[in-house]
């Protein structure tokens, strides 16, 4: 055995020597569900930061609150040696005897739990499971991922709060240096991200080192705070000094690695070029996209619905008069007329957010006509921090706290606005936000659900939902006046099916990176940037790029199905509560679970 492989059988021993026997004298449901809270128990006591972004920091867990989470070789071991004994714990209790809810949330949970210990046991490379092959990457990393993290989902209300913000700018560079390490191990193994991911990485890194550690945003981000809250004490000087003594020169150590893989580095995009990559793939379809469809299938999908897509967007394009050249190249002129733009300054950012927020008000007010179920937790709309938006995507959404206290966070990138022209804003929106991941992710965490329910994260489950959103968002009359903006959400549509073709083309049937970024622009009229950084984005997170159009497939056969069983007794309301109560599933019991 390896090493890792070693530390795996020794930390799963701990875990079933620490593991509590459930009281048999308890019907079926009452042990399942002791169990599902072991198991959460499990997890967030591994998982600080996982506290933290669910708002649970407080009480018997407020010492989380100054720590971050371990990321060693040591605790990725831990991780899936307990994924292994929760896997074993769950089939040993079995599903016999439990009632029709409570079975569905045993074959979730056990969806999951099988599947990541499959991934485990099979790679020994990566944060753990498939899906995400490399510790640090242009989008992989705590150093990617951590400064938002402390600004946004750190709260500060006591000055316990900023005292643990500064222990945990202490654990933030012990994490650096365990990530380093990890990514020592796999590049020996030959895992290293492609060398335009590093390019992109290493310019990220220089650009959260550039700051004094003074004027840091890791250091501002608590002196602000502390501030605006009116708790006495000096944090710039403590701030800054760990952030130089500390966070820098651990993030120099990942910076001399990251140019240490450089000269390891291809041109390579896709999983194939991994230890047992094509394997690697056909893992990361399953985790990501909860399917087993296969690559071929898969490509052949997408191409179908860009065709689909194209011949709409056609015949809205011709009756506005746009009729000359391929659809791809009439939407690249859509991309660069100046009516469609705000200015790349900080003023137009702020009143193009302004705006959003007014969209996001105008479509909450028609939510009752279509959902039964809606969501407690706000939503704020933010621009991505400057630090990290050279590779981070358009759009992205953080999840409210349990208690919603904190609201969910709407992220755009703001790194040029000609990147997020007018006709396509509303869509990207309603993504993110409402109908889309603030409303599905707000009911699941407010549904009579076990936690480990509320909480479930299955990719295809939420960005199917989020895209099925995008079109929901048309029928409920978002674009009746808005015909370009009704091509922006067809426009969107195509692209989830360009993903399907991108990243099958790059991880299975060996595309270039130019090719991909090729057929999406060709395809989609998308500037070249905002190609190459979705590109690149699918390079590294082989399989994710799958999951919108699958899912949204999903949603649509089953809406389809209920609309033919029901009859007259179809409701649109009731449809939407019977899919999103339940929460996040996989596809596959999806496609089984509902009519």
């Amino acid at each position: 055995m390896d090493r890792r492989s070693m530390m795996i059988g020794t930390a799963l021993s701990a875990v079933f020597a620490a593991t509590r026997a459930l009281p048999q004298s308890a019907d079926s449901s009452q042990r399942l569900n002791a169990l599902f809270d072991q198991f959460m128990k499990e997890n967030l006591d591994l998982s600080p930061l996982f506290v933290t972004s669910l708002g649970l920091d407080t009480g018997e867990r407020a010492k989380q609150k100054s720590e971050v989470d371990q990321g060693s070789e040591a605790a990725i071991a831990r991780q899936k040696a307990l994924t292994a004994s929760q896997l074993a714990r769950l089939q040993g209790l079995g599903r016999a005897g439990l009632s029709s809810a409570d079975a569905v949330s045993y074959d979730v949970v056990m969806y999951g739990l099988r599947t990541n210990d499959a991934a485990n046991k099979a790679f020994q490379y990566g944060p753990g499971g498939a899906g995400q092959p490399y510790v640090v990457c242009q989008l992989n990393g705590s150093y990617q991922q951590l400064p938002s993290f402390l600004d946004n989902q750190h709260t500060i209300e006591t000055k316990a709060d900023a005292d643990a913000y500064i222990a945990r700018l202490a654990g933030f560079a012990r994490l650096l240096d365990q990530e380093t390490e990890v990514a020592r191990h796999d590049l020996a193994m030959g895992v290293v991200p492609p060398d335009f991911a590093l390019a992109k990485t290493l310019t990220q890194m220089q650009t959260l080192r550039a700051s004094a550690p003074e004027k840091s945003s890791l250091t501002t981000s608590v002196v602000r705070r502390t501030k605006e809250k009116r708790i006495p004490g000096d944090y710039l000087h403590p701030a800054s000094r760990v952030v130089k003594d500390q966070v820098y020169p651990a993030l120099e150590r990942q910076m001399a690695l990251v140019v240490e893989m450089q000269k390891r580095a291809t041109h390579d995009a896709g999983a194939w070029h991994l230890p047992d990559g094509e394997a690697y793939y056909s893992a990361s379809l399953v985790s990501w996209a909860t399917t087993s469809k296969k690559p071929d299938e898969i490509h052949r999908l997408g191409l179908e619905v860009v065709k689909d897509n194209t011949a709409r967007i056609d015949t809205i394009m011709r009756k506005l008069g746009m009729t000359q050249g391929a659809v791809g190249a009439r939407l690249r002129a859509m991309f660069l007329d100046p009516k469609y733009l705000y200015a790349n300054t900080d003023a137009a950012k702020d009143s193009l957010l302004a705006d959003l927020n007014a969209r996001v008000q105008r479509v909450r007010a028609k939510l009752p006509r279509y959902f039964g179920a809606l969501p407690k937790a706000n939503v704020q709309i933010k621009r991505v921090p400057k630090e990290i938006e050279a590779g981070a995507p358009g759009g992205y959404y953080n999840n409210a706290s349990l208690d919603g206290k904190r609201p969910g966070i709407y992220w755009i990138n703001l790194r040029d606005t000609s990147e997020q022209p007018k006709w396509l804003l509303p869509t990207l929106t309603y993504h993110e936000s409402i109908p889309g991941h603030h409303l599905q992710l707000s009911i699941q965490q407010e549904a009579q659900l076990p936690l480990i329910r509320k909480v479930a994260f299955y990719s295809a489950y939420l960005e199917g939902w989020a895209l099925y959103a995008e079109q929901l968002a048309a029928e409920m009359g978002e674009y009746d006046d808005d015909p370009s903006g009704h091509i922006g959400q067809l426009h969107d549509s195509m692209l989830r099916a360009v993903r399907l073709v991108v990243d099958t083309g790059m991880h299975s049937k060996r595309w270039t990176r130019e090719q991909a970024v090729r057929y999406y622009v060709d395809t989609l009229g998308d500037p070249d940037t905002a190609a190459i950084t979705e590109v690149e984005r699918y390079c590294v997170w082989p399989g994710q790029a799958c999951t919108y159009m699958l899912g949204k497939l999903t949603f649509l056969a089953k809406r389809a199905r209920a609309q033919q069983v029901l009859g007259a007794k179809y409701d649109i309301r009731k449809f939407h509560d019977a899919v999103l109560l339940p929460g996040a599933v996989p596809l596959e019991l999806l496609e089984q679970m509902y009519v």
